[in-house]
């Protein structure tokens, strides 16, 4: 006969134990659990070993004392194990919260970069104007960004080397491009203007990033960015154009700058021209010099009939400034490639 005490004993002499034990460190608790809660070498687990030991008929009591028992146990360790957080946490939040915080280096406010600031100023003032802002694909195809806007076949910008070509150009294949220009979105919009029934009027500006295959200087990148304007309807003439312009000027530089308008050719407008605006410099022969600014002309009739609109019974103008350039004769910076080097020297002047 065996001489170990029986199960209900031992289960009496674990429940002592575990109600006498002390848990007042984490290192105590972990020992707890261990002890009697262990998965492999638990007392209270061991004890459900030997329940086969036990008469059929006291099983089931037996079961669930030792149910108890774990129960009795885990409750003790949750117990201790909350008291034993609130403690920490007590202790970690006794400091002076008034103390001035420690950083590495002082903090330097952020700022939109200047050409974000140029664009928005653009988009600002046209909207005062009662234009809306259209957005489109900065990946176009041959029709929107060539063909519709009156290119020929031997244009110059259909050729490999001014143009981003992402597929070949017709016939060979479609022509998909990296856009030259802002323009394809002023199709856009006439084509759905038409689309929906409504047709003219329309005013909008197109703002947007466009690629040309250029050479990296001073004066020129292979991106910048555009803010192009479409105005159809009827009765529409170059007066209109002028006044539009004019007053852009005024409230973008302020005062009452100086234009001219000087003859100029693009596909897409005729007649067509480039628009300066005198900057004064009193270190430049002449107190200053004439800066251009942007293209503009009435929309060549191609171009709407292209689009389905009748060029009959509508006219329209077009224009295009680059914001770089105004972003230069604003700040007076003499070098693209500084919007783009991420210079904080730089951009901490804006």
């Amino acid at each position: 006969m065996s001489d170990s005490p029986s199960l209900p004993a031992q289960i009496d002499a674990l429940r002592a134990e575990i109600d006498a034990a002390t848990l007042t460190t984490p290192e105590e608790a972990e020992a707890f659990r261990v002890r009697f809660l262990g998965r492999k070498a638990g007392a209270i687990t061991a004890l459900f070993g030997q329940i086969g030991t036990v008469p059929p008929e006291a099983r089931r009591e037996t079961g669930q004392a030792l149910n108890a028992l774990r129960q009795s146990a885990e409750a003790r360790l949750q117990d201790a194990e909350r008291a034993l957080a609130q403690t920490a946490s007590a202790e970690a939040t006794d400091l002076d919260l008034t103390l001035p915080g420690r950083v590495p280096a002082p903090t330097e406010p952020g700022s939109l970069h200047p050409l974000t600031q140029t664009l928005e100023a653009i988009q600002d003032i046209f909207a005062q104007f009662g234009f809306t802002v259209a957005r489109g694909p900065e990946i176009e195809d041959d029709w929107h960004n060539f063909t519709a806007l009156n290119f020929p076949a031997n244009h110059p910008a259909r050729d490999m080397q001014d143009t981003f070509f992402l597929e070949e150009p017709p016939p060979a294949g479609r022509g998909v491009v990296l856009r030259t220009h802002t323009s394809p979105v002023q199709v856009r919009v006439m084509e759905e203007a038409v689309k929906s029934g409504g047709g003219p009027p329309i005013r909008v500006i197109a703002p947007g990033r466009v690629f040309r295959n250029e050479a990296v200087s001073f004066k020129s990148y292979f991106m910048f960015h555009q803010v192009e304007g479409l105005v159809i309807d009827e009765g529409v003439s170059f007066a209109d154009l002028k006044a539009v312009l004019f007053a852009f000027a005024r409230a973008f530089f302020g005062g009452e700058p100086k234009m001219r308008f000087r003859p100029s050719f693009f596909p897409f407008t005729e007649p067509s021209a480039e628009v300066d605006v005198w900057w004064e410099d009193a270190n430049l022969p002449g107190g200053g010099r004439w800066l251009e600014i942007l293209g503009c002309g009435m929309v060549d009739p191609n171009v709407l009939s292209a689009v389905g609109i009748d060029p009959e019974r509508y006219t329209g103008y077009a224009f295009g400034m680059g914001v770089e350039r105004m972003a230069q004769i604003r700040y007076d910076v003499d070098d693209i490639r500084l919007y783009y080097e991420n210079d904080l020297r730089f951009l901490s002047q804006f």
